[in-house]
């Protein structure tokens, strides 16, 4: 019953998705909406906003995560499952696990929008590959800064006291 009722919830938090990103196509959009859910109720929603913002990082995913993050006063979103129009990119997957987002289900392959130019399948290839024979330069270059103590060091310390006080 519950495995059953897990369907249901998934099928129903999908056509919202799906009906975001159709709302989206027909205001000049990309077809890519994100719901965010957490015990059954809505949390946020995002449609892709790349084309309206010229901000290459306006996926639906990740503006419904900034909003749930906002709503949710916490940028943990344990609990929470993202359903999405499409396969989710590298970026936004990336984003989900960083967050904690615990399952994310979507309604159209990589292999659907392949015909269509909207597959993310290559760069998943890429990324798969070490950072050498990856298309992109990855390179790490070790730079410290004369009279600066270690920067993750820094941080590090800064958490311990905040949380001292906090305790």
């Amino acid at each position: 019953m519950a495995a059953e009722r897990d369907t249901s919830q998934a099928q129903r938090f999908l056509r919202e998705a799906i009906e975001l990103a159709f709302a989206n196509v027909a205001r000049g959009g990309r077809p890519f909406g994100a719901v965010v859910v957490r015990d059954g109720e809505v949390v946020a929603t995002g449609v892709n906003e790349v084309v309206a913002t010229l901000d290459p990082t306006a996926h639906a995913e990740l503006l419904a995560l900034r909003e749930a993050g906002r709503r949710l006063g916490t940028p943990d979103l344990r609990g929470c499952t993202v359903y999405a129009s499409g396969h989710p990119c590298p970026m936004c997957l990336a984003a989900m696990r960083l967050s904690g987002v615990g399952a994310v289900f979507y309604a159209y392959s990589n292999e659907d929008g392949a015909p269509h130019g909207l597959s993310t399948a290559a760069i998943y290839a890429d990324l798969a590959r070490p950072f050498a024979q990856q298309s992109m330069t990855i390179a790490h270059s070790p730079v410290r800064l004369d009279g600066r103590p270690d920067l993750y060091e820094t941080w590090r310390r800064q958490q311990e006291e905040r949380e001292g006080r906090a305790g």
